[in-house]
């Protein structure tokens, strides 16, 4: 009886699951909700500015909420790179949102300020970011 039951649940159980290609479409499109990708190119950024936002988030509190690849408590840097083209418009924006914090970007995450951070450096910080890729 209890191999019956057993038979009959891993039967239930596989014809209730959604077709394979029906959750990666599902994934995909969550994904691109979240990322909600904004069209542009890209400009050329310096090398050293990058290296030099790379060391200044390395010794800030951003590995708090931040990964590089996946999210925690705030997006992925890979998501936020993945958003905004590498324009001087989107580094200033972003640089002042983590000198002030924000809210609503990302979902319900809140951005902490950091007040302390030059605008110089936040600049660098999100020049790094902008320039990662997958």
């Amino acid at each position: 009886m209890r191999k019956n039951l057993i038979f009959i649940f891993v039967i239930l159980a596989a014809c209730t699951q959604e077709p394979a290609q029906q959750v990666v479409d599902s994934t995909a499109r969550k994904e691109r909700e979240y990322i909600r990708a904004i069209e542009g190119e890209d400009e050329e950024l310096d090398i050293g500015i990058i290296t030099r936002g790379e060391v200044l988030i390395s010794y800030s509190d951003c590995a708090e909420c931040h990964r590089n690849d996946k999210r925690a408590k705030g997006p992925a840097f890979q998501d936020i790179a993945k958003r905004y083209p590498i324009k001087q418009v989107y580094i200033d924006l972003l640089a002042r949102k983590v000198i002030s914090g924000g809210k609503g970007s990302w979902g319900s995450p809140i951005m902490s300020p950091h007040p302390d951070v030059k605008e110089e450096d936040a600049k660098a910080m999100v020049s790094y970011i902008l320039s990662l890729e997958e």
